[in-house]
């Protein structure tokens, strides 16, 4: 991926109001691939003391939106198939990886993982819808060449 689409995509993240919110943080991002990791704080408990699923799901989404939209053009979502395998260990920071497994000319899927410090937390199978439009924020970087 060229440097400057990379750029955009770092910006954009933290530009983005929901991730701010969460502290999530964009830390890779290639075609297909995107490493997110948002810390898990007391903010994010449940009535249970543990991670709500909706903050790991919030973290997994932000993954899969940016892998997904990776190659230029418009990718929104079409289902998510969440699967929770523990709760996260408090005061860790969690990373979610979201690899492309396939990518067709309108479909494409993407397996997600969430981490903390002692293995996996969740897992999501992910499809998305592939438009042909040109990603807004990245035209700019296009007309900069």
């Amino acid at each position: 991926m060229e440097g400057r689409k990379r750029e955009a995509f770092f910006r954009k993240v933290a530009e983005e109001p929901f991730s701010k919110l969460l502290n999530i943080k964009l830390v890779d991002v290639r075609e297909g691939y995107a490493l997110c990791e948002m810390p898990y704080t007391d903010a994010l408990d449940n009535i249970h003391g543990i991670a709500h699923g909706g903050a790991v799901f919030s973290l997994i989404d932000e993954a899969f939106e940016i892998s997904s939209n990776s190659h230029g053009t418009v990718a929104l979502a079409l289902n998510m198939n969440m699967t929770y395998i523990k709760p996260a260990v408090k005061n860790s920071l969690l990373r979610a990886e979201s690899k492309e497994v396939s990518r067709g000319r309108r479909t494409a899927t993407y397996q997600i993982t969430v981490e903390d410090s002692e293995g996996l937390v969740a897992t999501c199978q992910a499809l998305v819808y592939r438009k042909d439009d040109e990603i807004q924020f990245l035209k700019a970087t296009s007309a900069e060449r």
